[in-house]
């Protein structure tokens, strides 16, 4: 038996058998016009940790993802929505390891930190190098993905070679998080390019290896990651293009993807998967009723068992969902 809730989820992340399967669910804290103006923004840092503050308080999470909210712009000036050729970015550059940018979300996860009631595990969001790149060139959240087509079809291998610098800089941030924070890993959210142009071929050798880079910045700071492939506004990934990565536990949109708990654990190799639950404010656990969610917690456990599971939704859920909500699920599993 596990001696605390730290141990004991970190058990479930590592496939090992546990009295009782772990529960994980966030939202975001800011509004998304204001997810890229958290730098050098004191306001905005206090909203972001004031809402986990009372997160933690009314939901008493078996675990943490600590929201990047305000921090989603990658701060290196050569990026920007004006730029319409990839070569534009031939002479790109480290922003560099002393960039306010790195110290202020240490900052921001230490004092989330602080307000722990007890130590539970956290993990801090993370983007794949190619989504921080598109969301700058567009301008816009979950947007760019034509950009990105464009310019493997212009110039693939300067695309490779500015997505390794980005990938550079966001390993110093999962290091840092881990390192100089405390905290026991990443949460890092990929996501096929939005573009028939772009093949599963192109995206493993020009697109993957900037985010292995990351995974493996954060096991070389002795961290963990959970690989979220994200189906974000109905975003359709090409799962197989993620069973290799090495990661500790996987999370994707179980329901639109067609690939069940169960399945992905198959597919990625028996890893623990993550999720369950549609993550929309049209799924069961946003407007569903006691009954119908703890008979999908059920269901969920029937079909992939509790080894080497954890139950969750296919991404960030709404941020006005009821508390009382999260600990149905959370009751449904000691059932």
């Amino acid at each position: 038996m596990a001696r605390n809730k730290k141990e004991w989820v970190l058990k479930a992340f590592r496939g090992e058998e546990v009295d009782r399967v772990p529960v994980g669910f966030w939202y975001h804290f800011l509004p998304e016009e204001e997810f890229g103006q958290g730098l050098d923004n004191a306001q905005l840092f206090d909203k972001n940790w004031q809402g986990h503050q009372k997160f933690i308080k009314e939901v008493d999470p078996d675990f943490i993802k600590i929201m990047s909210d305000g921090f989603f712009n990658y701060p290196n000036e050569l990026i920007h929505k004006g730029v319409s050729s990839v070569r534009e970015l031939a002479n790109i550059v480290s922003i560099g390891e002393n960039h306010p940018w790195f110290d202020q979300q240490v900052e921001l996860v230490k004092a989330i930190k602080r307000t722990f009631s007890e130590d539970i595990l956290a993990i801090y969001n993370i983007f794949a190098p190619v989504t921080y790149l598109k969301w700058q060139l567009s301008g816009q959240v979950a947007h760019g993905d034509s950009i990105i087509a464009q310019f493997l079809q212009e110039d693939a291998k300067t695309l490779k070679k500015v997505l390794n610098v980005i990938a550079g800089d966001i390993a110093i941030l999962a290091k840092k998080i881990i390192a100089e924070a405390g905290i026991e890993g990443i949460y890092l959210s990929v996501q096929s390019i939005q573009d028939s142009k772009v093949t599963s071929e192109d995206y493993r050798h020009y697109i993957a290896p900037s985010d292995l880079a990351i995974i493996e910045a954060a096991h070389q700071a002795d961290g963990l990651t959970v690989l979220h492939i994200c189906g974000y506004e109905g975003a359709s990934n090409d799962i197989e293009l993620f069973k290799d990565y090495p990661a500790q536990v996987f999370n994707w949109a179980v329901g639109p993807e067609g690939i069940s708990l169960a399945q992905g654990r198959k597919l990625f190799g028996g890893k623990t998967v993550l999720g369950g639950f549609v993550n929309t404010k049209d799924g069961i656990l946003y407007k569903g009723s006691k009954e119908e969610i703890q008979a999908q917690v059920r269901k969920l456990l029937q079909e992939s068992g509790s080894l080497a599971t954890i139950i969750g939704a296919d991404c960030t859920i709404p941020s006005d969902i009821a508390s009382e909500r999260i600990a149905w699920v959370k009751e449904a599993v000691t059932l």
